[in-house]
C-alpha cells in the first residue's frame, strides 16, 4: 500500500474549495445501484458542466449509523464556483436542469430524501487531488459530525491540527478532511479519517479511552464540543480514493450486478 503519512499540517497548498456534503436515504435494496448512478452516471457530467469533482462516495456501515445510507462529498472551486453551480441548476423555470431529467428520474427510484450541508475546509485540509497524488485510501473511514459552541468551529479545527492529527498518525490513521459547516453560526465541524486496515479502526476506537495522546486531544475539546457523532463508512466501487482517479464515462459499462 502507498505511503499514506499525513502531510496536511506542513503542506503549503491552501485549500480554498467549497464542498457539498450529502446524506442520502436509500430505498430498498438499491444502494449499489445508487452508488453506481452517482459516480459513473453523474460525476462525469458534474466534472464537465460544473467543475465539480467527486471527493468521495461512501456507504454508511449500518451497525454504526442510519441505514441504508450513502454519503456524497463534492468539491467545487470556491464560493464563486458554488454560485455558478446553483445558477446552472436553478436558472430554469422548473428549478431543475432539463438536460438531467432522465438522470433525476433514475436517481429518484433509488433514494427517498436526505440532508445536505455546505462545508468550508480548513486551509490545510487536503483536496481530492492531493489525496489521490499521495495514494491515500482507506478500507474504511470515520465520518465525524461534531457540534461546538457558536463561533467555535475554527477553534476546534485548530485543535484537530495541533492535537488530533499527531495523535492519530501514531496509529497509522490519515486525515482525509477537516471542515466547518457553512451557514450555521460556525457551530459544526465534519472530520474524515482513513483506516488502512479494519484492525486499525478497532485500535482507533479502543484509543478513545486508552491512549494518552488521544485522551489529551479529547480533553482539549472540553467546554467547546457539545455533541460528537461518529459513523463508519466504506468506499463505493468507483469512489475516487478507491480507484485512484475521478469517475469516468467508461465506468458506466461496469455497473452493479
Amino acid at each position: 500500500m502507498p505511503d499514506q503519512a499525513n502531510s496536511a499540517v506542513d503542506d503549503p497548498v491552501v485549500n480554498n474549495k467549497v464542498y457539498i456534503h450529502e446524506l442520502v436515504d436509500i430505498t430498498g435494496p438499491n444502494r449499489a445501484k445508487y452508488m453506481h448512478h452517482i459516480t459513473a452516471n453523474w460525476s462525469p457530467i458534474g466534472q464537465a458542466e460544473r467543475e465539480q469533482l467527486c471527493f468521495g462516495i461512501w456507504g454508511t456501515v449500518g451497525s454504526t449509523g442510519r441505514w441504508p445510507e450513502v454519503v456524497n462529498l463534492w468539491e467545487h472551486p470556491g464560493w464563486a464556483g458554488m454560485a455558478a453551480n446553483f445558477e446552472h441548476e436553478f436558472e430554469h423555470p422548473t428549478l431543475q436542469d432539463p438536460s438531467l431529467a432522465d438522470w433525476w428520474n433514475a436517481a429518484a427510484s433509488f433514494r427517498s430524501g436526505g440532508f445536505d450541508r455546505l462545508l468550508v475546509p480548513a486551509p490545510w485540509s487536503p483536496m481530492i487531488g492531493d489525496l489521490l497524488a499521495r495514494g491515500v485510501r482507506g478500507v474504511a473511514y470515520a465520518h465525524e459530525i461534531i457540534k461546538v459552541t457558536p463561533r467555535g468551529a475554527l477553534e476546534l479545527l485548530k485543535l484537530v491540527r495541533t492535537d488530533a492529527i499527531p495523535a492519530y498518525e501514531q496509529l497509522g490513521i490519515t486525515l482525509v478532511g477537516a471542515f466547518e459547516t457553512a451557514m450555521c453560526n460556525e457551530s459544526e465541524c465534519v472530520l474524515l479519517w482513513a483506516f488502512p486496515t479494519w484492525a486499525s479502526w478497532g485500535e482507533f476506537e479502543a484509543s478513545q479511552r486508552g491512549n494518552a495522546a488521544v485522551l489529551a486531544w479529547r480533553d482539549a475539546t472540553r467546554g467547546l464540543v457539545t455533541d460528537w457523532q461518529r459513523t463508519l463508512m466504506v468506499d463505493a466501487p468507483f469512489s475516487p480514493m478507491r480507484i485512484g482517479r475521478q469517475p469516468e464515462v467508461g465506468d458506466r459499462a461496469h455497473g452493479p450486478r
